[in-house]
């Protein structure tokens, strides 16, 4: 099954620690005994994330492509699936994604494993701690991505270091791996140090996370009260205008919470070359569709989020997210308009509406549109919702919510609700198929 894709893989990382969390891609076959090498294996866990399968290209494409906002301008019917919510299981983005997402949880579990027993004396107790939270951090990621892509899969929280290893495991249901995930949290938040970075997490990411989390299991105090934790942070705000975030190169700016380094000569973000349009030196094979186009350039929807889309000299509209030559656009994976909205939506559930407004006015304000003047809980949920959209409008969050409110239906015109959830991946269910059975409906 996705084991034998998983194998062990210890990514170096020149000056790791001291620059970026990860600056080369070179692979070694080292075991991990001492600290050099601990540090090493960390580079590869943040290779893991930010790898082409993963938040490089084609997990996050499942949350673009399966959305309202994106057009596929291609010709490979496999992508069309996701537009027409009729995935099928030998589509090769799940399979890519799957087999990505599971490399980096053996990754993190080999971490794991590995540093209770290191006996370097340069291996400080707190490096071991922050080495150990940010594999758990990463693992309970990886496991919430895969539980709101596929529901139920294996968990596998031992290493593979050779094929066939930990075979054999069926798959937990989706409560159970929610409950992984949280458990991985509590582990990540009681190690991290409560510090401020951008692109490795501290217990401040995990907090983040755990809203994100919260907000998923329909938890909207523990949601509200986790967001809170970071937004009261002052070197975690809202940045303007809308595009200081991305523009002008810019990085880890006080608006990311949680964001993926790319130097652009070793490392690329292939997201550049599917975004931008062919005179740019792209592909433009995503594309922001007529509605999209319409919302961001409305300046009483968008606002000052129309910098998000451009057009090339066809005259065709494009998303300028991802810009960067060479490739090196970090990736996006928690902002800090994230948690405002995070809070929005709790505070709604409990009825605080008030305070759900000034939240959703905080992102409003940020894009120079005026505030909201819905009323009641309805309206205000719904207006969040369209917040969300326009937002996160080339970030992958629209059909996730779209699921996890029971929207997709409706919004998407999904008439068969099995197809909320994508199928196994068939070369999985090939290999594995005794255990691991196919998603209903399938």
């Amino acid at each position: 099954m996705l084991l034998l894709v998983g194998l062990i893989s210890v990514t170096s990382c020149e000056d790791f620690l001291e620059i970026k969390p990860k600056d080369s891609l070179s692979t070694t076959d080292d075991v991990i005994v001492n600290k050099a090498t601990a540090e090493s294996a960390l580079g590869g866990l943040y290779s893991g994330l930010a790898d082409a399968g993963y938040y490089g290209t084609s997990f996050q494409s499942i949350g673009y492509l399966s959305g309202d906002n994106i057009q596929w301008t291609g010709s490979q019917s496999q992508v069309q699936e996701f537009i027409n919510h009729k995935v099928n299981a030998d589509n090769a983005t799940i399979s890519a994604a799957w087999n990505a997402i599971y490399r980096t949880v053996n990754r993190a579990n080999n971490l794991i494993a590995a540093l209770p027993g290191i006996t370097d004396a340069t291996l400080t107790d707190a490096q071991r701690n922050q080495y150990s939270g940010e594999a758990y951090f990463v693992r309970s990621l990886a496991y919430f991505d895969l539980a709101r892509t596929w529901g139920g899969v294996p968990l596998v929280t031992s290493p593979t270091t050779v094929a066939g290893e930990n075979a054999n495991i069926p798959k937990s249901t989706v409560e159970q791996v929610y409950a992984h995930v949280k458990s991985d949290l509590d582990l990540a938040e009681s190690l991290l140090a409560e510090t401020t970075d951008r692109y490795r997490p501290t217990r401040r990411t995990a907090w983040a996370l755990k809203a994100r989390y919260y907000l998923y299991q329909q938890d909207y105090v523990q949601a509200e009260a986790y967001a809170s934790k970071v937004i009261a942070l002052t070197n975690y705000k809202l940045v303007k205008p809308f595009n200081s975030f991305f523009a002008s190169n810019a990085r880890g700016t006080d608006e990311s919470v949680f964001e993926i380094f790319y130097n652009g000569t070793t490392e690329v973000n292939n997201h550049r070359n599917q975004w931008q349009p062919q005179t740019n030196g792209g592909t433009r094979q995503w594309a922001p569709n007529d509605i999209l186009v319409g919302l961001l350039n409305n300046t009483a929807i968008g606002g000052t989020r129309s910098t998000l889309v451009a057009k090339d000299n066809q005259n065709r509209w494009y998303g300028n997210l991802y810009y960067r030559t060479p490739a090196s656009d970090p990736s996006y994976i928690i902002r800090v308009a994230e948690l405002y909205l995070i809070r929005a939506e709790a505070r709604a559930r409990q009825d605080k509406l008030e305070d759900a407004l000034a939240d959703l006015n905080a992102v409003r304000s940020r894009a120079d549109v005026v505030d909201s003047n819905a009323a009641t809980q309805t309206d205000i949920l719904l207006a969040i919702e369209n917040e969300r959209r326009v937002e996160f409008a080339l970030e992958p969050h629209r059909w996730f919510d779209l699921v996890r409110t029971g929207r997709a239906d409706e919004v998407l015109n999904i008439t068969e609700s099995f197809r909320l959830v994508l199928p196994i991946p068939a070369d999985q269910i090939l290999i594995d198929g005794d255990v691991v059975k196919q998603n209903d409906g399938y």
